[in-house]
C-alpha cells in the first residue's frame, strides 16, 4: 500500500499526573489510497485520532506527516489553509450554513480558497449534479431531507479535489436505508476523485462498506484488516 497520510507513535494526552487521560496511545497508522473505517466503542480515541491526522490538534507527541510535511510543524495558518485545499469533511449534521442554498454551500471551500463565485458555484453545481441534486441548488438547508442535505455536504468535501475526505459519524443522524445510499455515494465519489476516504464510525453497516477496518480501544489500534462485501454492504 503507498500511503498518502502517515501516523507515527501519536500520543494525545490530557492532563498531567495520575488524573492523565490518555486519548491516544502511540497510534501508527498508514492510510492509502481507497476507504478506511476506523471503528471503536465511546472513548476509544477515534475522533481523536480523526482530528490528529487532519490536523485539527497537534499531537502530544509523534508525528503526522502529509506529502512530506509534519502537520504537527506547521503553524496554526498553514494547517488552516491544508485543511482547506487538501482535505475535505463530512460531519454527522452536515454542519450547513443555513441561510445559503445548496450551491453555495458547497461552493464554499473554493471561495474561502479565493476563487470567484461564479467559477466556485459551477464547479459546485457540477458536484450537486453527479450527486443527484439537480434541480436543488438553490434550496437552502431546511428545505431538504437529511439525505439531500449530506449530498451537499459530500459535494462541499469534494469540490476542492482534497487527497484525503474526513467523514466523522456521517450516516448517524440517519435512517439506516438512506445513510447505506449515503455512505455508498460517499465512497464512490471520493474514489471517482482519486481521493482516499477516513470515516470514523460506531456502525458495522458503515464499516462494510469501506475496503479497510481499523479497531480502537484505549487509544490504541487493536485490528487492522481488509473487508470483504457482505450482504447488505454498501456496492464498491
Amino acid at each position: 500500500m503507498t500511503a498518502v497520510l502517515s501516523a507515527r507513535e501519536v500520543r494525545m494526552t490530557y492532563g498531567a499526573g495520575p488524573t492523565a487521560a490518555h486519548a491516544l496511545a502511540g497510534v501508527d497508522l498508514d492510510v492509502g489510497p481507497g476507504s478506511l473505517a476506523v471503528m471503536g466503542p465511546s472513548g476509544s480515541g477515534k475522533t481523536t485520532l480523526l482530528h490528529v491526522l487532519a490536523g485539527i490538534v497537534r499531537p502530544t507527541s509523534g508525528s503526522v506527516t502529509w506529502r512530506g510535511q509534519d502537520l504537527a510543524r506547521l503553524s496554526d495558518a498553514r494547517r488552516t489553509a491544508l485543511r482547506r485545499t487538501d482535505f475535505g469533511f463530512v460531519f454527522q449534521s452536515g454542519q450547513l450554513l443555513p441561510e445559503l442554498p445548496a450551491v453555495e454551500n458547497a461552493a464554499l471551500p473554493l471561495m474561502l480558497a479565493g476563487a470567484g463565485r461564479r467559477t466556485a458555484t459551477a464547479r459546485a453545481a457540477e458536484w450537486l449534479g453527479r450527486l443527484g441534486l439537480t434541480g436543488l441548488e438553490q434550496r437552502r438547508p431546511g428545505e431538504l431531507s437529511g439525505g439531500q442535505g449530506q449530498r451537499v455536504a459530500i459535494a462541499r468535501a469534494l469540490v476542492g479535489e482534497p487527497g484525503v475526505v474526513f467523514a466523522d459519524e456521517p450516516t448517524g443522524a440517519l435512517d439506516a436505508a438512506t445513510g447505506q445510499e449515503v455512505l455508498r455515494l460517499l465512497v464512490s465519489a471520493t474514489s471517482a476523485a482519486g481521493a482516499a476516504l477516513v470515516v470514523v464510525t460506531h456502525d458495522d453497516r458503515v464499516a462494510a462498506g469501506c475496503d479497510r477496518v481499523v479497531t480502537m480501544a484505549d487509544g490504541r489500534l487493536v485490528d487492522d484488516r481488509r473487508t470483504t462485501p457482505a450482504a447488505g454492504a454498501v456496492p464498491r
